[in-house]
């Protein structure tokens, strides 16, 4: 299975979750702040976890709208968290 969604990240908040889905567009709150990468392997490691795939950004490393790549979900991501 291959997913691509569209994440708007709001970073250096209290925890990690996705906090609305509607169709391919996500938002997302990341505890990590936004530097040396922090936020993004947050972001990959809390999908990875979460739908048992891999995760890659695509696009928008560094900025808060990002695209990304779900492949191989043993969990399906259309699936509310």
């Amino acid at each position: 299975m291959k997913k691509i969604i569209q994440v708007t990240v709001k970073t250096n908040t209290p925890e990690t979750k996705i906090t609305k889905q509607e169709g391919d567009k996500w938002r997302m709150d990341v505890h990590a702040q936004p530097e040396n990468n922090k936020a993004n392997l947050e972001i990959i490691k809390f999908l990875s976890k979460t739908y048992k795939a891999n995760v890659t950004i695509t696009c928008g490393l560094r900025s808060k709208e990002k695209t990304i790549l779900i492949l191989n979900a043993k969990k399906d991501p259309d699936q509310n968290v």
